[in-house]
């Protein structure tokens, strides 16, 4: 338990880490027991610079040299070694905040009674704080604990002054709304995609007073109220809008990780529109992805995601537009993780060329390169299979069609994705069969295909069918 504890947070820290909690370790302050030092110089040479797995045996001799190997004592000392990480790591996560540290060290200046310098700390604390660009959740709770040292001094000299505790209360409602509304967005979100049920509890109450307050005044709190109305009530495109509006002005008040979270609410929530054939929405979904580039909110430790990568070529092809496309594509593939790089970027270049006609220039970027995974694989495939049709190449077709067939069954393609790619043949092959001069037949043919409820190519098959009795 306690190796794979340990071996599990250490594979997560980062050279930085590792050279820090080393001199953590060296501190007297922190550590006294050298034979910790040694067992973590033993993990950091086999780990960060061998990259080989830790052995147990060598690191008990090398943390207690001349003793014979103990289980038990083995144990113990990992144990030991994990619980040193553990406050180091709480240690770094209260540096990196600050604030919260020097709400701490206001409070043992005034205990002390050391009047001058803790009205020193509160007035810098103060001015750090609202020196940030932040104004969420973090940032009030933190005002609120700062605020609670000052109103503590100055109740001391005069009880009558309630002054702070207005300005505490307020500084309380706010980030509670944000951290509620924030919580009740992810789990209406949540609930979306997997059906679960949404307790509100006192929130609706708390909403239905809160156009009486100047609460809506305050960025962080408008920019969550706008979002969770936009799930509640989905289908009302005005929540949408103001929700965009406020996260593309209010956006950067908030911590990176809540501005993803915050767009990809709202790029799956256009999503979903987009499948309930409101086509306006892939424009509202091209300038959220623009957007969330160039503020970095769908970046992460400096990747793109492979999927958003592939989504964000498709929405800009859906508008037509082909030179931002190109553009975004050439700019971002050095974002890509590296094993899917070549590939996502060869498939969404075929893709763009798909939509431009250049037909054998994507063939030949389709057929050089490598799908791994399996789903970029069966949309490389899916795009073949448009090729051929439009370039009329039907005996290559009719040969792709089974042989797509017959690897989603070898290859145990499964569920949604089963379903999808096995509709797009079927509906491909009857598109093959169909007869221009049957127009009820065609008809029939295009009314199935829009009752549907799993396929991707939904919009292009109508096309072509429609297409034949013109």
């Amino acid at each position: 338990m306690e190796q794979s504890r340990l071996y599990q947070a250490i594979r997560q820290l980062k050279k930085r880490d590792f050279e820090q909690f080393s001199k953590w370790l060296q501190s007297p302050y922190h550590n006294q027991d050298q034979a910790l030092c040694r067992f973590w110089e033993y993990l950091t040479e086999v780990h960060l610079y061998l990259q080989l797995a830790p052995e147990k045996e060598k690191a008990f001799a090398k943390a207690y040299p001349n003793r014979t190997y103990q289980a038990q004592q083995m144990r113990l000392l990992m144990s030991r070694l994990y619980k040193q990480l553990e406050h180091y790591l709480a240690w770094r996560e209260m540096e990196l905040e600050g604030n919260p540290f020097k709400h701490y060290l206001a409070k043992a200046l005034r205990k002390r009674k050391l009047w001058g310098h803790f009205k020193r700390v509160v007035q810098q604390s103060l001015e750090d704080l609202n020196g940030k660009q932040y104004r969420n959740a973090i940032y009030y709770n933190t005002l609120l604990q700062l605020q609670e040292e000052a109103h503590n001094l100055r109740s001391a000299n005069d009880p009558t002054d309630v002054s702070l505790l207005h300005q505490m209360a307020q500084s309380m409602d706010q980030a509670y709304l944000m951290q509620r509304l924030r919580q009740s967005c992810l789990l209406l979100a949540h609930s979306s995609v997997y059906q679960s049920e949404v307790k509100d509890g006192l929130l609706e109450a708390i909403l239905s007073q809160i156009n009486d307050t100047d609460l809506l005044n305050t960025p962080g709190v408008k920019l969550y109220y706008n979002c969770y109305k936009m799930l509640k009530q989905p289908m009302e495109d005005t929540y949408f809008l103001l929700f965009q509006q406020s996260l593309f002005e209010h956006g950067q008040l908030v911590s990176p990780t809540e501005l993803r979270d915050l767009y990809l609410l709202a790029i799956n929530h256009c999503v979903r529109r987009v499948n309930d054939n409101k086509n306006s929405y892939y424009q509202q979904l091209y300038m959220l992805y623009q957007k969330g580039l160039e503020t970095g909110a769908l970046i992460e430790n400096k990747i793109l995601s492979r999927f958003t990568y592939h989504n964000i070529v498709t929405t800009g092809l859906r508008i037509n537009e082909y030179e931002w496309v190109e553009q975004f594509i050439h700019n971002y593939q050095s974002h890509l993780e590296r094993p899917y790089r070549e590939s996502s970027y060869s498939f969404c270049r075929a893709h763009l060329l798909f939509h431009q006609k250049e037909y054998n220039e994507a063939l030949l970027l389709l057929q050089k390169a490598n799908y791994r995974d399996l789903l970029l694989n069966l949309g490389a495939k899916t795009l073949q299979l448009k090729i051929y049709y439009e370039t009329a190449a039907i005996d290559l077709l009719d040969a792709h069609l089974d042989a797509m067939a017959n690897f989603i069954r070898r290859k145990k393609v499964i569920g949604y994705h089963r379903t999808n790619y096995l509709n797009i043949i079927r509906y491909t092959r009857k598109l093959l069969s169909s007869n221009p001069y049957e127009y009820l037949s065609i008809k029939e043919l295009i009314d199935a295909i829009k009752k549907e409820k799993t396929l991707t190519e939904k919009g292009w098959l109508e096309e072509k069918i429609t297409a034949l009795i013109k």
